[in-house]
């Protein structure tokens, strides 16, 4: 969610950065971490780059084993998995990695004293504990199917990470890890540029030198991906397009979770009125937003899961219907007023929208959310400004936010929609509470029967369009554009997190010079 200080210089300052080389890549992408330490969160899906799980993630989201040397054994009612890990592995200062070390990273992440929003996601452990230098295991309060897809979380090295604060330490901005890359330099706002680690314990990486560019602005991103100061940029679909055809280019397109929505804060005198919500959302129109804004690069989204997803609740799927809008709107006392704007009891329907500077897709939507809102008489005033200025306004404003998780269905919606998450960071932001959703998402965070978790996430999905607490509009594809200098890019199925740690680049590690 976080965006970072626009970058108008050139990312590296010629060959000594690489650009152009089969050994090195220049990426331009949206927003930087705030932190590079797994302890507050960064990496916690995987692909960081600076630091390897007990597992990772193949492009089909399957898992297989990174430091861990097999797959978790699993004891029969669920509760207890055994991680055997990989001899010989070395931090990149070249200290061993052991069981304690992991035990360590668990420990305080789930320690409340640590500054983690993300801590609820390991909310089944019970206790880790090592078994020799080797083995770890843990125990779960109760069976979690998700729960092997969250040991994909870096582990740290607890001789350097536990002699400091996780809140405040230089492990924050200095990390050190047991993955492909070192972090050699970070100039915040600007780039990140990261060395092949030549003792990684898959092999030196072919690959040699990666510069994450941060510009904000995606007309700045294409126009230095166009003049050569990038090797390759992460770009809005109608950006992408310009450069369809070029030699030399190539373009990948993602498969995601991410989805666009508005948030609709509870608190607020018109968002905290459900017949505003359920109106909103049959004013929208989705379809417009995928081919108008999207380039048909997506889909319209009726909920948090993508239409054709396993998890998808069949029969939400719904068209957009003003009249049907209007009929809610004047059952609840919303009456035509000045202008064409509803208002009830002295209050107008009228409400702000902020979005990020520089989301030009974000913009888009936000613009054609406000032209769907007043066909109902609802005046949606947006707004853009830095998440500097949004971040303490979003509990009682309205956001064009992005979120998505891969993977599980707890993983994405218990931290969308649960209301002990309310207001956390960026967990819960429109401070939604529903008891038949929370129970929903208890029953399927806790449930090991795949019948019994199909049934909760079909409540949480049907009861979304009874009492929307978002309103959903697009599932996006991501799109990235690069020289074609290398073999072996692919993509992931990916998150909303997109730019910096998903992209073709996932897999960097692998990727060979083009022959």
């Amino acid at each position: 969610m976080i965006g970072g200080v626009s970058a108008c210089s050139a990312p590296g300052g010629g060959a000594d950065d690489g650009g152009g080389a089969a050994d090195s890549v220049v990426v331009g992408v949206a927003s930087e971490p705030e932190t590079l330490s797994p302890l507050l969160g960064y990496g916690k899906d995987g692909n960081s780059k600076i630091f390897d799980g007990l597992l990772a993630r193949n492009a089909d989201l399957s898992l297989r084993p990174a430091l861990a040397k097999a797959l978790p054994e699993i004891t029969g009612d669920g509760l207890t998995y055994t991680y055997s890990l990989r001899e010989g592995v070395q931090f990149s200062d070249g200290e061993p990695l052991t069981a304690e070390d992991v035990v360590f990273t668990y420990d305080t992440v789930l320690d409340a004293k640590t500054n983690n929003t993300a801590r609820s996601e390991l909310d089944a452990i019970e206790d880790v504990r090592a078994e020799g230098d080797g083995t770890v295991v843990f125990s779960l309060k109760y069976p979690y199917a998700g729960f092997a897809a969250r040991t994909v979380l870096p582990i740290v090295p607890e001789h350097i990470a536990g002699t400091q604060d996780p809140n405040t330490g230089e492990f924050n901005t200095k990390p050190v890890g047991a993955g492909p890359y070192v972090l050699s330099s970070w100039s915040k706002g600007e780039k990140l540029t990261f060395k092949a680690n030549p003792n990684y314990w898959n092999g030196e990486p072919e690959v040699k030198t990666v510069t994450m560019a941060i510009i904000e602005d995606d007309d700045v991103r294409a126009t230095r991906l166009r003049s050569g100061d990038l090797d390759g940029a992460v770009l809005p679909p109608n950006l992408a397009a310009t450069f369809e055809g070029e030699e030399g280019k190539k373009t990948y397109e993602a498969k995601t979770y991410d989805f666009r929505a508005v948030t609709l804060p509870q608190s607020g005198k018109v968002t905290g009125d459900t017949a505003i919500r359920r109106a909103l959302d049959l004013a929208v129109d989705r379809l417009a937003m995928v081919e108008g804004i999207l380039d048909g690069a997506g889909t319209p989204a009726y909920g948090p899961l993508p239409v054709g997803d396993t998890w998808f609740a069949d029969g939400v799927e719904r068209e957009r219907d003003l009249a049907g809008a209007g009929r809610i709107l004047d059952a609840a006392g919303w009456k035509a007023g000045e202008g064409g704007i509803r208002a009830k009891g002295g209050q107008r329907a009228s409400f702000t929208l902020l979005y990020p500077s520089g989301d030009k897709v974000r913009q888009d939507h936000a613009l054609a959310y406000a032209s769907d809102a007043k066909k109902a008489g609802i005046e949606v005033k947006v707004e853009s400004a830095t998440w500097e200025v949004i971040e303490p306004r979003m509990k009682d404003d309205a956001v064009l936010a992005g979120f998505g998780s891969v993977g599980d269905p707890d993983f994405g919606l218990y931290t969308l929609l649960h209301s002990s998450l309310a207001g956390d960071g960026f967990n819960n932001m429109g401070r939604y509470a529903n008891p038949a959703v929370d129970e929903a998402l208890d029953e399927g965070r806790r449930s090991a029967d795949r019948a019994a978790r199909e049934s909760a996430y079909d409540t949480v999905q049907r009861e979304l369009v009874e009492n929307p607490g978002y309103t959903f509009l697009t599932h996006i594809n991501h799109l990235y554009v690069l020289a074609d200098r290398w073999d072996g890019l692919t993509t992931q199925i990916e998150p909303h997190e997109h730019g910096f740690a998903s992209g073709p680049w996932w897999n960097l590690e692998s990727w060979k010079p083009a022959a």
